[in-house]
């Protein structure tokens, strides 16, 4: 099992947050995480223009999507 050395001051940070910041928290990772995988496709595509960029991003996203609801 991976250490997370960090864990329980996580959840101790988590605990004092209010509903509403948590939300808040969830949505600027998201961003980040969405910023990060334009990042990289950008990286890895040099050639593709933002158009081409943004069509590969959604894309992907569509093989991701949780297919259950």
């Amino acid at each position: 099992m991976k250490k997370r050395p960090n864990h329980r001051l996580y959840i101790e940070i988590l605990r004092s947050m209010t509903p509403e910041e948590r939300l808040m928290k969830c949505f600027e990772l998201t961003e980040f995480a969405r910023g990060l995988f334009l990042d990289g496709l950008r990286n890895r595509h040099p050639d593709k223009s933002e158009a081409e960029i943004k069509e590969i991003y959604l894309k992907r996203l569509e093989k991701c999507h949780n297919r259950n609801y």
